[in-house]
């Protein structure tokens, strides 16, 4: 083989960017410039899938001797996709509908390499349980975290007390990128022992 095995994590998001760094492995970052698939009423699963596979897929394209890592994570409800909401009011409403209730929290992870066409996709899927909360405490809640940027309008490491009353399957899912389901496939590609 030439050269080292280059990693390349396909997202701009921070957290993915931190939770990928607890594995100990190197790489590097190159968001993928697509527009991600976000119809509320996707099958979830399917369109983490989709959009993981999408920005994997793009990279991989530009970088084809590198690994490329995608992933994409949404929050699923009464049959809806909630992503990440288009401003303050959408991440209310999405705050009231999560309030006492259970939740599914999706990713999709897909790792491409071009060179010797390596295609590997996985999903994990976390259920989390919210308190029930009125008004002032979601006004809280926005005030103390960014919930622009994040699917269904939360953080699970972010001031989670006050809204998350328990989870259950992978807390890093929950986050935004699955560390067991990932060092599984970094291992099956040959990335990590």
């Amino acid at each position: 083989m030439s050269g080292p095995m280059r990693l390349i994590l396909a997202s701009a998001s921070p957290r993915r960017r931190e939770l990928l760094a607890q594995l100990g492995v190197v790489f590097e970052v190159i968001p993928a410039q697509v527009i991600e698939h976000e119809d509320p009423n996707s099958d979830p699963k399917a369109m983490v899938a989709h959009n993981a596979a999408l920005k994997a897929d793009w990279v991989a394209a530009r970088h084809p001797e590198a690994f490329v890592l995608g992933a994409d994570t949404t929050v699923f409800i009464d049959g809806v996709v909630l992503n990440k909401p288009a401003d303050l009011d959408d991440a209310r409403r999405m705050l009231r509908r999560l309030s006492g209730r259970t939740h599914t929290v999706f990713t999709g992870l897909a790792l491409r390499r071009v060179r010797d066409g390596l295609r590997l996709d996985r999903g994990e899927e976390s259920r989390v349980t919210f308190h029930a909360f009125g008004e002032a405490e979601i006004e809280d809640y926005l005030r103390r975290v960014n919930v622009l940027d994040k699917a269904g309008a939360y953080a699970i490491q972010e001031g989670a007390e006050r809204i998350v009353a328990g989870h259950t399957g992978s807390f890093s899912n929950i986050v935004g990128l699955p560390l067991e389901t990932t060092k599984q496939i970094l291992t099956e590609s040959g990335l990590t022992g």
